[in-house]
């Protein structure tokens, strides 16, 4: 998948005049990008126009004008979007109540590998978490990780041949699954096989 380069993004007062129509167009692109799973975790599956809204909006809320800010930007960002072979992912753990964050956090430490992605008729899918630095502590896990699932090539294949998917937390403290993964959200996943 293509990566974004300084060429792909407008400058502030352009951005400026575009940006309604711009976050109503991402926002219809994520509800397809955005899997629940269970009452209190989500995936927020990334891509070329997710990280290129992300970059957008750091330029215009901390004002960067300096192409080294911006470069250093693409830099952050562009890892996290899928290169054909991988889906990217950013998992996040979600409780209103703080007392209940803490406390369940502390219980969900290590789920971040304990999330998989099955292709039906393939092996599930672990992720490769948190490659840009650590997010756990010795009392707790994150609340938000960074995941990349690594696609055999049967396992495109099968997806690509419209093959059904699973998605599931295998946690002893937070046992979720969705199967099937609505075909909406599998046929926007599948296109960042191409």
């Amino acid at each position: 998948m293509k990566k974004i380069t300084t060429e792909d993004l407008l400058d502030k007062p352009t951005y400026e005049k575009q940006r309604p129509a711009f976050r109503s167009a991402i926002l219809e692109h994520k509800k397809n990008r955005r899997l629940l799973l269970g009452p209190n975790a989500s995936l927020h599956f990334e891509d070329f126009m997710t990280m290129k809204y992300q970059v957008q909006e750091l330029i215009r809320v901390e004002n960067l004008t300096r192409a080294e800010d911006i470069t250093e930007e693409l830099e952050a960002y562009n890892p996290l979007i899928p290169d054909g072979a991988n889906l990217k992912a950013t998992f996040m753990i979600e409780f209103p109540d703080e007392g209940e964050r803490r406390r369940e956090l502390a219980r969900l430490m290590g789920i971040e590998d304990q999330v998989c992605i099955a292709v039906q008729g393939c092996d599930p899918i672990y992720p490769i978490a948190d490659e840009d630095l650590e997010r756990e502590t010795d009392e707790k896990t994150s609340a938000v990780h960074f995941l990349r699932f690594e696609f055999p090539a049967d396992a495109i294949q099968a997806a690509k041949e419209g093959a059904p998917w699973t998605v599931r937390s295998e946690h002893t403290h937070y046992r979720h699954e969705v199967s099937p993964v609505p075909d909406p959200i599998r046929t926007s996943l599948v296109r960042d096989f191409d």
